[in-house]
């Protein structure tokens, strides 16, 4: 996999995290650099790891899939983008409720919420028998800066983005899916 195609994937995926990022950043008050640093570093964290659980699925799974291993990565980004996409389209920004999203079980539920699409990528990168170290890294570092910049950004920007930020990761998701399965066709 090509550095482009990592990065795009990275930003793809950190897309929620951002969002969620946005709407935090909105809703702490004050915010502050302890708020920002827990944040990025959970949403990193699982973002990192989500890929490497799923990549690990699919490396006992591949020798059942080889023959549509392509077919089965491009579902699962189409899938992805998608809801993405889907979400983006139908939800809009999410509503902030009260309480510190940067603590205690609401911190972990959004870090697993964030970062659940990452698993399926993980599982697109072992059907394409990708290594999953520095994906897994760029993954986490990607959405740990988004993470934060969203959360210090939120307030200017989240009323000029609002749903499109979904909506580009899940076009994103969507190409890099097709360009995985042109790939593989056309060799």
């Amino acid at each position: 996999m090509g550095y482009l195609s990592l990065f795009a994937i990275a930003l793809a995926l950190a897309m929620d995290a951002f969002a969620v990022a946005v709407v935090t950043g909105l809703t702490v008050t004050p915010l502050t650099a302890r708020h920002v640093f827990r944040l990025a570093f959970h949403f990193g964290l699982f973002q990192a790891l989500m890929p490497t659980l799923g990549w690990l699925a699919g490396r006992a799974m591949y020798v059942y899939i080889a023959a549509f291993d392509h077919w089965v990565a491009f579902g699962l980004l189409a899938l992805v983008g998608g809801k993405m996409i889907w979400e983006g389209l139908h939800h809009g920004s999410e509503n902030p409720s009260r309480g510190d999203p940067t603590s205690g079980w609401r911190l972990v539920v959004l870090s697993v919420a964030t970062s659940v699409d990452a698993l399926a990528v993980g599982l697109s990168l072992a059907m394409v028998r990708s290594p999953i170290v520095m994906p897994a890294i760029v993954i986490g570092l990607v959405a740990a800066t988004l993470t934060a910049a969203g959360m210090i950004l939120g307030r200017r920007i989240a009323s000029f983005w609002g749903s499109r930020v979904e909506l580009l990761g899940g076009v994103v998701l969507l190409g890099i899916g097709i360009k995985i399965v042109l790939d593989h066709v056309l060799g």
